[in-house]
This record gives C-alpha cells, structure tokens and sequence, in this order.
C-alpha cells in the first residue's frame, strides 16, 4: 500500500504541446503576386487597385489558338459593382514576351448589361513584359495596357477611357 501512495505522489510528466501543423498556403486565381491597376473616366470612373486576395483571373487561349485572353473580375470600391477587364491578345504564344502587341479590351459591368469594347483593333496596345513558366504550360504574366481611344459602349451610347492598365495574372495554355 505503501508503495500505491508513494506512486501517486511522484510529478506526472508534463505533456508536450503538439506541433502545430503549418497552414497551407491559400489557392489564388492569379497567382500570388496578382494585381490589376487602372483608373477608369468616362461612364466608369473608378481608380481600380485590386491585389491578388480580392481578385479573379482566368488566363487561357483564345478560341482557334489565336493568342490569348487575359480575365480579371474584381469589385469596384465606390460603388460595389462587379467589374471585368477582358485583355485578349491575337498574337501573343505560349512564353513569349512582346512590346506593343494588338489588343482587344472589353470592360463589363457584371450584372447590368454593359459591356464596353474597343471599336476599331488599332486603338489598344500591350507590353507583355514577364512570361514566367510555372509547370505545365501554366505561365505568371505581367505588363501594361494602353489605350489611345475610349472603349464604346456595345448596347449604348457611353464609353471609358482606360489611359493605361497594370497586370499580373496567370495563364494556362492547356485550358480550354
């Protein structure tokens, strides 16, 4: 009996606290580093500055493999519409980088019914300036959009003007 007393008077070992298992790191549609930078005037005035947190992107080619086309959807600050910047460049291929690249931008308010379109293939340009392979034929891309021309507005009367655009994204050339 002496002995029962005597074990349960000895110190319990203090248990350890388990090890904390590391978070994973969160998914994002545009990679870590994405980012779309603008500011809108026109039927749209906004001074977009979205991160990669608070925005979607989708990256992929254009339909016949004609280039590509670049998606961002964020929320705009001051009035809390949905906005889509779609930047589709017929000629840009899998990892190439390139200045001045013909572009079609689309801006479409989520939603509504408004779409806002560039009217003629000569008034927007792009600077691809980053096409980094990721794996696969997933690449990070970056650059900057610029517009000598308001985009109209496709079922009315109004247009946007988007001076000059910042991104970065992903895209996946495999994705159809």
């Amino acid at each position: 009996m002496a002995a029962t007393l005597l074990a349960a008077c000895q110190e319990v070992p203090e248990q350890q606290p388990e090890a904390a298992i590391p978070e994973a790191e969160p998914e994002y549609s545009c990679g870590r580093d994405g980012y779309l930078k603008t500011e809108l005037f026109g039927a749209i005035s906004a001074n977009i500055n979205w991160q990669t947190a608070e925005l979607n992107c989708e990256g992929m080619p254009r339909p016949e493999g004609r280039g590509a086309r670049l998606r961002f959807a964020g929320r705009e600050d001051g009035t809390g519409q949905d906005v889509a910047v779609i930047i589709a460049l017929p000629d840009l291929q899998p990892g190439e980088t390139g200045v001045e690249l013909t572009t079609n931008a689309t801006i479409i308010l989520e939603g509504s019914g408004r779409f806002f379109n560039t009217a003629a293939a000569d008034v927007c340009w792009t600077d691809v300036l980053r096409a980094e392979p990721l794996s696969g034929e997933r690449f990070a891309i970056s650059g900057r959009l610029y517009c000598i021309s308001p985009l109209v507005e496709v079922n009315g009367d109004a247009s946007v003007s988007i001076p000059e655009l910042q991104f970065s994204g992903l895209i996946d050339w495999n994705r159809r």
